[in-house]
């Protein structure tokens, strides 16, 4: 198992009480497997992936990576696993105006402390399999939103981890580009065995999930397998 909520419960200050954003949630994510979690905004969705990604620390319950519980790390610990075990896609690209599509991904292999020449094949190699490879050395205002988004995804599988948490990756798109997107999330799931968790408030393009989570209130309230 990659990645595994065991009662995740979390809460945030909310005047003199308490408002609770994840309430009990368990949920099991196999190695090349995709699970969606769908549901309205704020019904803890994105509270779950800060959760899954070790952003934020729930107040009880357990996180586990490749069988190895993150209670009791240090944030530094935490810094280290994202690093090298966690790829995030975030809403927005969030690309650096001034690199271009293959030094995006090229930074975060640098963070890494990986030698600039095989960053660079690596980077390569990744925008080729995004269907990139002849962008590679444009800059964000020359590549089309969808081809930004495609970045965004290359850029969260450079140092190659063992988990991809997907953060709303469409809703800046229109719906031919936001199904080839969910499309490519789904092929790079299973051909580099990742645990992906994609976090989406539209199910229209939900048909090759493995697994469909529906978050409300801060429940867990439907798990259904998709076919």
């Amino acid at each position: 198992m990659s990645l595994q909520l065991t009662d995740i419960t979390l809460t945030y200050p909310d005047g003199d009480a308490r408002l609770t954003a994840l309430d009990r949630v368990s949920l099991d994510v196999p190695k090349g497997s995709l699970t969606a979690v769908v549901g309205p905004s704020g019904s803890g969705k994105s509270s779950l992936l800060a959760v899954a990604a070790t952003l934020i620390t729930p107040d009880s319950g357990v996180v586990t990576l490749d069988g190895s519980a993150t209670t009791g790390m240090s944030r530094g610990e935490l810094a280290e696993l994202r690093r090298d075990k966690i790829g995030i896609v975030f809403q927005q690209p969030n690309l650096l105006p001034s690199l271009t599509a293959a030094e995006q991904l090229q930074v975060m292999a640098q963070i890494r402390g990986d030698k600039p020449r095989s960053a660079r094949g690596r980077a390569l190699e990744l925008l080729d399999v995004v269907g990139l490879a002849e962008q590679a050395d444009r800059r964000p205002h020359q590549l089309s939103g969808g081809q930004r988004q495609r970045v965004n995804i290359a850029r969260a599988l450079m140092n190659e981890p063992t988990v991809l948490l997907v953060d709303e990756p469409t809703s800046a798109l229109d719906h031919d580009r936001g199904a080839a997107i969910v499309d490519l999330i789904t092929r790079l799931t299973h051909q580099q065995a990742t645990a992906t968790v994609l976090v989406t408030h539209d199910r229209t393009h939900l048909t090759a999930v493995d697994q469909i989570a529906e978050v409300r209130d801060g429940r867990l309230s439907h798990l259904e397998l998709a076919y």
